[in-house]
């Protein structure tokens, strides 16, 4: 089709019409996931499981420079999101040390039920993406005990407190669900139809240009650079429609997508989560450094492993 006669409006408006149909798809997808997940999660807190699971925790975080009420805030992030952790981590008075390894294991792996769907209808292995998440967490709260100066802090007092009615449980679970996906579902259309226009303008190509090297240094292709920086601002679950969107259409591959997948697993949400923990009195440089490091891993990893398949297949045939 020649779009040479259109006005700027008309444009505009085509790229509009034209995302809708499969924007709203996706939509509905991550809003029916979203409020299934989050509805098992208040009621694992009804029925008291987090913390239980959380105690089971407690030796493995001793073991890592943290105290065993470090599991709570983790557990919650882990199954919820970085402000459910944060809300509980606030209960407790931990050092900045403390905070700042406990922040990077959560910025590693939280919302993993939500996220990990994402990136699995992408098409990379869901299983893939839990292993290399939890792991990374972990691996990287161990260099970073032995790395920053401290030692682990004595027990601490606090925690989630009395069992909560259900009914008060349920109405805030019910309002803080709905803010979600309201949020959510006007981040992901608004996103989706500037991701088009942009697109439309040949603005993502000269993006892609100017992230190139910096990318290559990731070991990620300069065709991912607009979703590395959905990834990296709005983070998976709000930028999901624009990820399965390009991953459709077909403009990066299976394999782009599997390496860009490897690296934002650990490293994504790079503005509103990171001021967040920050705030509250982790060390922002260091939870920034130290997953970046972990991705720059991860990547190059991956493509170790694709050099050796295609050797493989080579010599095979």
């Amino acid at each position: 089709m020649n779009h040479v006669k259109e006005s700027g409006k008309e444009r505009v408006a085509r790229c509009v019409k034209s995302v809708l149909p499969s924007t709203t798809k996706t939509c509905i997808w991550l809003v029916k996931l979203t409020v299934s997940v989050s509805f098992a999660i208040m009621f694992l807190k009804y029925v008291n499981i987090l913390p239980w699971i959380s105690n089971l925790l407690t030796p493995l975080f001793n073991s890592i420079g943290l105290p065993g009420e470090a599991a709570f805030p983790f557990v919650t992030g882990y199954f919820v999101n970085v402000y459910a952790a944060i809300s509980v981590a606030a209960a407790f008075d931990f050092d900045a040390r403390t905070l700042t390894i406990l922040s990077t294991m959560v910025l590693c792996a939280h919302n993993m039920i939500t996220e990990t769907a994402v990136q699995k209808k992408t098409g990379t292995s869901a299983v893939r993406i839990v292993i290399i998440r939890t792991v990374s967490a972990f691996t990287l709260a161990f260099f970073l005990n032995k790395i920053l100066p401290g030692g682990i802090m004595e027990q601490l007092s606090g925690g989630y407190g009395q069992k909560p009615e259900f009914m008060v449980l349920f109405k805030e679970w019910l309002v803080s669900t709905a803010s979600v996906v309201v949020k959510m579902t006007l981040l992901i259309y608004s996103l989706a139809i500037v991701q088009k226009i942009l697109a439309e303008y040949g603005v993502i190509r000269w993006i892609s240009k100017f992230l190139k090297y910096p990318l290559a240094f990731f070991g990620l292709p300069a065709k991912t650079s607009f979703l590395w920086i959905v990834a990296n601002t709005l983070g998976l679950a709000y930028g999901a429609a624009v990820m399965i969107e390009e991953v459709e259409s077909g403009k990066v591959s299976k394999r782009d997508v599997d390496l860009l997948n490897s690296h934002i697993a650990i490293s994504h949400s790079n503005f509103e989560d990171l001021f967040l923990v920050s705030a509250m009195g982790a060390t922002w440089y260091v939870l920034l450094l130290s997953r970046w490091l972990g991705s720059f891993f991860l990547v190059w990893e991956l493509r170790a492993e694709y050099y050796i398949k295609d050797k493989l297949f080579k010599k095979n045939n």
